[in-house]
């Protein structure tokens, strides 16, 4: 569907700035609907001035109706909103209603929205005529009209997000006296003691005596968290002004107790998975040192080799764990993994007289901590498998790894510039190698992968890893 700008263009005869202003007043209007309970619509008259065109529709988070009203973009003639057309007229706010079917009517509200002294839109509210009909509803309305003054300039979006059914709503005049408060809002401040809102200044219901703790954040200063008691409030205070005037304040109350009790929950058990994870990572660490003493004891080179490829295998497993217990979520960087891997590698199989370049490039791809466990033994096996038969009998190499993310898959291109892969490899009877055997188990069965090797200028790895493997 075409843009809000662009449907101006296209299809009015509003200028630039009419356009913009319209756009601009936009911020506010899902909250208007949620405000006033009711469907919002846009009309602006067409280039063909029989025809109107809805350019923005917003359906209320406040007020459930089953009834489907014109959506954005669609264009339609005055006749079939008679009302809205009268407004454009008669350049004056209407109160009439929409006939659904025989037995449904809305009752519809007509807002003006001009730009010096040209009409360019009119904004209509549609809602229940049994809600309507409340003797506290001319006060949303008149909270309306001083929002479409308000939102004519810049303003912050975060201030105008949806309003939930359960929050509060608290509409005070000019002089900050409260003329309308919503059950929800009565609810919440009758739990908190105070009986009575309406005709009150709001300072005096502020319960200062009984706020343990108020928090303000430089980025929102339009709200506040208050704990009062064992209860946490989140309030939002929406000063409407025009011309440096004040014309009224909504407030927005929300019982945020539940939440909050459920974020700290989540942040022991955060903790504690952290400390698990750092705990493991220690284990795994002691058992490599464990290894590595056996290997100094032995007197047989196999056996010695053999232990420090396990010790290798067991701190690649012990490095995503050291991660895990670093950051507050499960997921692990593969190149930050891959670079820890190949500096643990090189540091304990090379001799000292081979020089190893490393190459790290591609995506910034995320893994669950399953997966990374996995991809680092594969890693791991990669760069050993490299550095025992690739190298052999050299003193340099080049091992680079490239990571990539595709729509449905991710892929990992190990590469070395070594002595390539023997005549006659075949990857699918590969048993007699270990490392190439883990690998390959992994990829496939564990992964549901694919695993492939090539001859490439030394030896080319491909792996690859369809995303709901990866991320599982």
């Amino acid at each position: 569907m075409e843009n809000f700008l662009s449907l101006c263009r296209n299809y009015t005869n509003l200028n630039a700035v009419q356009s913009e202003l319209l756009r601009r007043m936009n911020t506010c209007f899902p909250f208007i609907a949620d405000l006033s309970h009711a469907h919002l619509s846009l009309y602006v008259r067409c280039r063909d001035k029989n025809l109107f065109m809805v350019l923005d529709h917003h359906k209320p988070h406040t007020y459930y109706s089953p009834v489907e009203l014109p959506e954005a973009g669609r264009i339609i003639s005055r006749v079939e909103e008679p009302l809205v057309d009268y407004t454009f007229s008669a350049r004056k706010t209407i109160h009439g209603k929409r006939e659904i079917n025989a037995s449904t009517f809305l009752d519809m509200y007509t807002f003006l929205v001009k730009e010096n002294s040209e009409i360019i839109a009119v904004i209509s509210l549609e809602t229940s005529h049994g809600y309507m009909e409340r003797q506290t509803y001319h006060h949303i309305l008149k909270a309306v009209e001083c929002m479409l003054l308000y939102c004519r300039k810049p303003l912050d979006a975060t201030m105008f997000r949806p309003i939930a059914a359960g929050d509060g709503i608290i509409l005070c005049d000019k002089n900050n006296r409260v003329v309308y408060a919503n059950s929800a809002a009565i609810m919440i401040y009758k739990s908190l003691g105070v009986n009575f809102l309406i005709g009150h200044l709001l300072a005096e219901r502020q319960l200062s005596l009984n706020i343990k703790s108020e928090t303000v954040t430089t980025s929102r200063p339009h709200e506040k968290e208050l704990q009062i008691g064992d209860m946490v409030l989140l309030q939002r205070d929406i000063k409407l002004e025009d011309g440096g005037n004040l014309l009224g304040s909504i407030g927005i109350v929300s019982d945020v107790t539940e939440v909050r009790k459920k974020e700290r929950e989540i942040k022991v058990q955060s903790a504690v998975i952290q400390e698990i994870h750092h705990r493991v990572k220690n284990n795994l660490q002691t058992i490599a040192s464990l290894l590595r003493l056996q290997a100094r004891r032995s007197k047989t080179e196999a056996v010695r080799e053999a232990l420090k490829e396990s010790v290798n295998r067991i701190s690649s497993i012990a490095i995503v764990h050291e991660y895990l217990s670093q950051q507050q979520n499960e997921d692990i960087n593969v190149i930050s993994v891959a670079r820890s891997i190949m500096e643990n590698v090189c540091h304990s199989m090379l001799s000292g007289d081979f020089q190893l370049t490393t190459e790290l490039k591609g995506d910034e791809v995320v893994l669950s901590s399953k997966n990374a466990s996995k991809l680092a033994l594969i890693i791991n096996e990669l760069i050993l498998n490299s550095i025992e038969h690739g190298f052999e009998g050299r003193s340099s190499g080049v091992i680079s790894i490239d990571v990539a993310e595709n729509d449905d898959e991710y892929e990992i291109k190990f590469r070395d510039d070594g002595n390539g892969l023997p005549e006659g490899f075949d990857l699918t009877e590969v048993r007699k190698s270990l490392g190439l055997y883990i690998i390959k188990t992994l990829v496939t069965e564990e992964m549901g992968g694919s695993f492939t090797m090539q001859n490439d200028r030394g030896c080319l790895a491909k792996i690859v890893i369809p995303k709901q493997e990866g991320r599982s």
